[in-house]
């Protein structure tokens, strides 16, 4: 098997074998491992190079591959199953982890190569439009929102707030009217809502001592979400609602004395 080997440079020894192997097109499960050695050894002796530490690199794979030509001419081994042993098998297995990570360093290579090639380009949007808010649309914000939904969750917070009065101490002493003012609830939600960000509204309505608080407190909520202060989310069907403060919004664009008056909201 003539074959003209140009004195190219390799990585190893293993490169050299996979470019013998791949240049006479053999099966590198079955390597004629007698051509393989000789056209191995004729690259060895043709070869220049100073460098000791590299010849020896492959003088040492070249007795390898003259022990293994050795092997093939004497009878096969068996193993303790009673099959043949291949004396090729540890080079073959070496052979074929070397290509593995030999396409995997030309994959990474044209990787770098792509990576290279990619450009950046700062942002340069103006800051009229970073500013910018678009008008709140109340059917867009409420599209997936219910009165259903929203009570639901009331009835929930309104039961667990009636099974902490005890029935029997409830009622003693004397009854008081309680007056709250939606205006003063408004500015309080508003305030609570720009310092918390994202707030759960069962926990706003659970800290309220009494149910004229929680119901004045939950018209403030709608009151907040028609005029885009706050909007409001639910990710599942009777799950909680969690209300976030719409950044950038403008509480003085709220009218509370015109809105509201100053009138007090009913009593228990």
């Amino acid at each position: 098997m003539a074959l003209t080997v140009s004195l190219t440079a390799f990585d190893g020894p293993l490169d050299l074998l996979l470019h013998l192997i791949e240049k006479n097109k053999v099966n590198i499960f079955d390597i004629p491992i007698i051509e393989i050695t000789e056209q191995y050894l004729t690259y060895v002796k043709q070869m220049e190079t100073e460098d000791l530490g590299t010849m020896s690199e492959f003088m040492v794979m070249a007795s390898e591959l003259i022990s293994i030509k050795c092997k093939m001419l004497l009878p096969p081994e068996v193993d303790e199953e009673g099959e043949e042993i291949d004396p090729r098998a540890e080079l073959v297995q070496q052979l074929l982890e070397y290509k593995t990570y030999k396409y995997m360093s030309y994959e990474l290579r044209d990787r770098m190569e792509d990576a290279a090639r990619s450009l950046y380009k700062p942002d340069t949007t103006p800051k009229e439009v970073l500013s910018y808010r678009p008008e709140v649309d109340l059917d867009e914000l409420t599209a997936d929102l219910t009165l259903a939904k929203l009570h639901e969750i009331f009835d929930s917070v309104l039961r667990r707030q009636s099974e902490k009065i005890d029935p029997v101490r409830s009622q003693f002493g004397t009854i008081k009217k309680e007056e709250v003012r939606l205006a003063d609830k408004l500015v309080w939600v508003a305030d609570t809502a720009k310092k918390r960000k994202r707030m759960s509204f069962r926990n706003l309505i659970a800290g309220q001592r009494s149910r004229m608080q929680m119901i004045v407190t939950f018209l403030a909520m709608l009151e907040l979400m028609k005029y885009g202060i706050v909007e409001v989310s639910q990710e599942e069907t009777v799950g909680d609602i969690t209300i976030e403060y719409v950044p950038g919004a403008d509480l003085s664009k709220i009218n509370i004395e015109d809105d509201f008056g100053d009138e007090p909201t009913g009593g228990e």
